[in-house]
């Protein structure tokens, strides 16, 4: 009996003992330690804007454009791209702002490349079509340095001068931004918006807003005409000569909303801001640019996309790869056929024109199909679409 008893104790110890180490084992199973998953893309908004590099020196520089690095826009798309490209590369860079922010001179401008440069950039992404004059006296300045001008052309060595030969350090690229333009226009109308807003950035100088409001004409007065509707759109370049939100700004889309427009294509860095706040104030609804900007606020229905920071992470690539001099000194102009243009159908809003029939028409696009023109001169209403001018 007492056997019994001691025996019954042994296993119990025994089975307690196991219980015990398996669930140390259990543990250690349950939490390892975490291991990098490198299939799960890098988000740009997960990388760090500014970075320490232990020598002080920056090997890719960013100089922005007018308004602010983080306007959930054309700066901010540009500069993602810096950051994924040198995140992946483990590589060191760095941003410069212009001093005097929307009052920047070209001074101003080449102060800031002049700073990346003597921080040791091999190579400058410059963003803005108001970086020209500067990008002239910093490829000059600095031929060893390798520039990339983000919504550019290739830049003459001498100023006006017709035939100029253009600077071999900097590389022009240009999108088609008539194209993402026409397919938010005809998408908008399609989903049954018949009166149309659009408001530009750049005081209507700047040839990818012009380029965006002409396709967006195109594409809203094609879509009028297959419905056999009429469209009506306000479009102006007032309050967006610096791309900057402003209490007039608002004031202006407040009012196409207050007197019936539906829906208004903000065009311009952080204009944006002013006409969500007027649509969110009387029920309207918004078309992003640039990027998907479906998540700054529940009114944008979609976006005029262009590929900013898969551009950027292009030309990087090429000079990398020793092969800058196919794209330096030359323009480059991206669209659908590129990949490089459209609009976001995973977040999209839209309920009337189908992924399928989007797909088919940027297909069109691809394949030379469907061309959208691209000469902004000939801006005009149709016979489908009403165009109130506003200056």
């Amino acid at each position: 009996m007492k056997k019994g008893r001691f025996d019954m104790k042994k296993i119990l110890a025994l089975l307690l003992a196991l219980v015990m180490a398996l669930s140390l084992f259990a543990c250690g199973k349950k939490d390892p330690d975490p291991q990098p998953d490198d299939s799960k893309p890098v988000n740009a908004d997960d990388i760090k804007d500014e970075m320490t590099s232990a020598d002080g020196k920056y090997e890719i520089a960013f100089v922005t454009d007018v308004g602010s690095l983080k306007d959930k826009s054309f700066n901010q798309g540009t500069f993602d791209g810096v950051k994924l490209y040198a995140n992946a590369n483990n590589l060191s860079y760095k941003y410069y702002q212009p001093a005097n922010d929307k009052e920047a001179t070209d001074d101003d401008r080449f102060d800031a490349m002049k700073a990346a440069c003597e921080n040791g950039a091999k190579i400058v992404v410059c963003a803005g079509y108001l970086q020209e004059a500067a990008l002239r006296m910093a490829a000059k300045a600095y031929p060893d340095v390798s520039f990339v001008f983000i919504d550019g052309y290739p830049v003459g060595e001498e100023a006006g001068v017709k035939g100029s030969p253009a600077l071999k350090n900097i590389a022009g690229i240009a999108f088609q931004e008539q194209q993402c333009g026409y397919l938010a226009g005809y998408a908008a109308v399609k989903e049954g918006y018949t009166k149309l807003g659009f408001t530009g950035g750049g005081g209507g100088n700047n040839p990818a807003c012009c380029r965006y409001g002409y396709g967006f004409v195109q594409g809203a007065s094609a879509a009028a005409k297959e419905l056999n509707t009429k469209v009506e759109m306000n479009y102006s370049w007032l309050y967006g000569g610096n791309f900057s939100a402003s209490p007039e700004l608002q004031t202006m889309a407040n009012g196409w909303y207050t007197n019936g427009t539906e829906c208004i294509f903000a065009c311009g860095g952080s204009m944006f801001a002013s006409v969500v706040a007027a649509a969110g104030a009387n029920d309207g609804k918004v078309i992003g640019v640039d990027v998907d900007q479906s998540f700054e606020s529940e009114t944008v229905i979609t976006s005029a996309m262009k590929g900013l920071s898969d551009a950027v992470q292009w030309s990087l690539t090429k000079f990398y790869a020793g092969e800058f001099a196919s794209i330096g000194g030359v323009g480059t102009s991206l669209g659908a056929k590129d990949n490089a243009v459209g609009l976001p159908t995973a977040t999209w809003s839209l309920t009337k024109w189908s992924v399928d029939d989007y797909n088919a028409m940027l297909k069109d696009m691809a394949e030379g199909k469907l061309v959208v023109d691209d000469d902004y001169t000939k801006l005009a209403g149709t016979d489908s679409l009403t165009l109130n001018i506003i200056q």
